[in-house]
């Protein structure tokens, strides 16, 4: 299959390293600096020379602020039957995007940060693939993920956003509550240090990434449950009740062991 990666950055050049050996590959991205370490691929800059390559498939891994502008920008140099996907984490305005478009899409996020996650091995890692996409570009992704070893999950794009709220917005709200009261330590416990590389490696990716993920419409609820459980343990400190802290670390641990248990 002709395939094209729009940007070259760390996304984008994973599926390149992923899907370079067994289709014809190109990378387009509008800084030629950045196409440099791009091997094995047919490399652009001019979006001129993507009618030329002919692409079948488009994997849009532009940083999700540019995702729907990427599309726009290729769409005159693409056939009709060309398949056109994303893998955002953040699905605001796709689906009334794909309803304004000949091409058929397909959907999908590999929850997998290059920040976090070695790309080397996936097999503790998911991918979720947005059920409405077209039959052929699903088999796609769904055969992709699969032969990396993910665990994929099939939602719909509503499913997905809600998905999203609670396994990304509430660690990422719980980890910027911690980065905003942290001081300075000159002798940080193990606990402290860990959790300071999560922050650092959250923070290290793109701002507007992390505010649509916030401003996802299913978050507030997950937040506020946050809110409600520290005024919950707040309580519990300032009495001292130490029968209501036995409860509350025995629900925590219940909370952990059925979530290892799906797993």
């Amino acid at each position: 299959m002709r395939i094209l990666i729009l940007g070259a950055g760390k996304m984008g050049s994973f599926f390149g390293d992923v899907l370079s050996f067994d289709h014809e590959l190109a990378v387009f991205d509008v800084d030629p600096q950045r196409l440099r370490f791009i091997y094995n691929t047919v490399r652009m800059s001019d979006p001129k020379e993507i009618a030329d390559f002919d692409p079948e498939l488009v994997i849009n891994a532009a940083t999700v602020k540019y995702t729907i502008d990427a599309f726009k920008a290729i769409l005159p140099y693409i056939s009709k039957d060309c398949i056109i996907s994303d893998i955002a984490s953040v699905k605001t305005g796709l689906k009334e995007f794909y309803a304004t478009v000949e091409q058929p899409f397909a959907s999908s996020h590999p929850m997998f940060g290059p920040t976090f996650a070695d790309l080397r091995n996936l097999s503790t890692q998911s991918a979720i693939v947005i059920s409405e996409s077209d039959p052929i570009g699903k088999k796609f992704f769904l055969d992709l993920y699969n032969r990396l070893n993910l665990r994929v999950f099939e939602y719909t794009f509503e499913e997905h956003d809600e998905t999203i709220a609670y396994s990304l917005s509430i660690p990422f709200a719980s980890t910027l509550v911690f980065t905003s009261v942290m001081k300075p330590q000159d002798a940080p416990g193990t606990t402290f240090k860990r959790h300071m590389d999560i922050a650092k490696g959250l923070l290290s990716e793109d701002d507007y990434l992390l505010t649509e993920i916030l401003f996802n419409p299913y978050t507030s609820t997950q937040v506020e449950s946050i809110r409600e459980e520290l005024k919950v343990l707040l309580e519990i400190i300032k009495k001292k009740d130490s029968a209501a802290m036995l409860e509350f670390l025995t629900k925590a641990r219940k909370n952990i062991a059925e979530k290892t248990s799906e797993e």
